[in-house]
């Protein structure tokens, strides 16, 4: 009975997500609510008052830590993607490459692949909240796809998803794990980049029903693109951090592909540069304050405040929040737009808003759960049940509530804590356990009705829903089998950190 008053907090959840008459946002507001009185009453442990406020301070200032991240990167993407004269700050696409007649099927196949496996995954990295399916949709839009294909195309554009919104994720998680950001990244990209294998099989099946078939030296030069990316992520990562590592590594070869493919003349040469100097400069910007040591010393201490030694510390001039907001104003600034500064701050906030307060109320479940001592007996209870064992389970727990929340932040809160005490008393590898947990929250969103429907959305193909599901879950099935076999290697590898 104990076992299922801990439950509570995720089951009000759950209860209130598979209701579909609330959102996301209320459904963490009604488990913070179940949260506190089952931590006081029924916890394992002692937990008083001051132990409460301590643990919901806690949670507040992840929440503080993570949030300029999200809201500076939707100010950034609104700012930098709305020209001088712009009334929208959608990308017209029109400056990518030649009218559409003149783009041969293979030309059409390596378009598609671009905005799938690089302009979307860069856009979602600056911002998060579906735009790097808006920015697919734009690019591919001209070829006059039928609107399954081109949902098929928005959603791979979510297949780097632990790096997007500026990683605001994975920071997030490392945080409720105790681990070095760096660290859980460069481990989360291991199954991210195993995972790959399956989306590009969807991405090969729906090209080929698209009209857009290719020989083996094609596929070839996709995995290469593909496995180079990856590489290239995979440095960034350790050199720059994993919330400007996207940004880094994809910024140049998406140039590198734009010249390669396209070749373009001076016109759209000049376009295009136009549209990418904002990033280029932040990015140049970001690099150089985390590649340059004394540059990098002064900025990371300059008026940095520390609440809690092992949370992440607010430094001002380092934050990559901060830079995106004072780009923003800079850009504005420059165009002599600055009066406009209300109105982009609050499209911001209203499309924001929600991931920012499940954000903070999420962190204080986390936080609570794990002061409370429930994390801890959950781990104990289900290694003494299970063994390492237990641990096949994370990719069902986490996969299924972030397809129903659409997001992997609620299953890391709500399973993070646990699952790193697990991995402490089974002698398993933090890191690794933490990024199985992570991807699995993560990318397993892809299947998310709700990302479904945005997808729908933007490609008008409201009543295919169910036609594409008929295609993808099969890949998600794929998905799914790949973690749990990861999960069995990492139960059977032991402690290997």
């Amino acid at each position: 009975m104990m076992y299922f008053f801990w439950s509570l907090p995720a089951l009000v959840v759950l209860a209130t997500i598979l209701s579909g008459r609330t959102n996301i946002t209320v459904a963490s507001v009604l488990g913070l609510m179940a949260t506190i009185p089952v931590a006081l009453l029924a916890g394992p442990t002692t937990f008083a008052l001051d132990q409460l406020t301590e643990a919901l301070l806690r949670g507040l200032w992840i929440g503080a830590v993570i949030t300029p991240y999200i809201l500076g990167g939707l100010l950034f993407w609104q700012v930098a993607a709305r020209g001088p004269a712009d009334s929208s700050p959608a990308m017209t696409g029109q400056s990518i490459g030649p009218d559409q007649d003149a783009w041969s099927p293979l030309a059409r196949r390596r378009m598609a692949f671009f905005a799938c496996f690089l302009i979307g995954p860069f856009a979602e990295s600056v911002t998060g909240f579906g735009v790097g399916m808006l920015g697919t949709v734009i690019l591919l839009r001209r070829f006059n796809f039928a609107p399954r294909h081109l949902m098929v195309f928005a959603l791979l554009s979510q297949t780097v998803i632990p790096w997007g919104a500026m990683s605001s994720g994975t920071l997030l998680a490392a945080a409720y794990a105790r681990i070095p950001a760096v660290q859980l990244a460069l481990h989360t990209a291991i199954p991210v980049a195993l995972l790959m294998l399956v989306w590009l099989g969807l991405f090969w099946q729906t090209a080929r029903r698209a009209g857009l078939s290719a020989g083996w030296s094609e596929s070839l030069r996709e995995i290469t693109w593909i496995v180079t990316s990856l590489l290239a992520l995979a440095v960034a990562t350790l050199h720059l951090g994993p919330e400007t590592a996207l940004l880094a590594a994809y910024g140049p070869l998406i140039v590198l592909r734009y010249l390669l493919d396209l070749r373009p003349d001076r016109r759209h040469t000049r376009a295009a540069a136009r549209k990418i100097l904002p990033y280029v400069l932040l990015i140049g910007g970001l690099a150089l304050s985390r590649l340059q040591p004394e540059l990098r010393h002064f900025l990371s201490t300059f008026g940095q405040f520390t609440l809690f030694d092992d949370l992440p510390a607010w430094s001002p001039l380092f934050h990559a929040g901060s830079w995106l907001i004072a780009g923003s104003l800079i850009i504005l600034l420059l165009r002599r737009q600055a009066g406009s500064l209300r109105q982009e701050a609050g499209t911001a906030w209203r499309t924001g808003k929600h991931a920012v307060l499940t954000l903070f109320l999420f962190a204080m479940m986390a936080e609570v759960l794990t002061a409370a001592g429930i994390s801890g007996a959950f781990a104990s209870a289900t290694f003494t049940v299970l063994g390492e064992k237990a641990i096949l389970v994370t990719p069902l727990l986490s996969g299924g509530f972030a397809v129903l929340a659409n997001s992997g932040n609620p299953a890391n809160s709500l399973f993070m804590p646990s699952q790193v005490a697990l991995a402490y008393q089974a002698g398993l590898s933090i890191p690794a356990v933490a990024a199985l947990q992570h991807a699995s929250g993560m990318c397993l969103g892809f299947f998310s009705p709700v990302r479904m429907s945005i997808a729908a959305s933007l490609a008008g193909g409201h009543g295919e829903e169910r036609r594409v599901y008929g295609q993808v879950l099969p890949f998600g099935l794929a998905a799914l089998l790949l973690l749990i076999g990861m999960a069995m290697w990492v139960a059977s590898t032991g402690r290997t950190n």
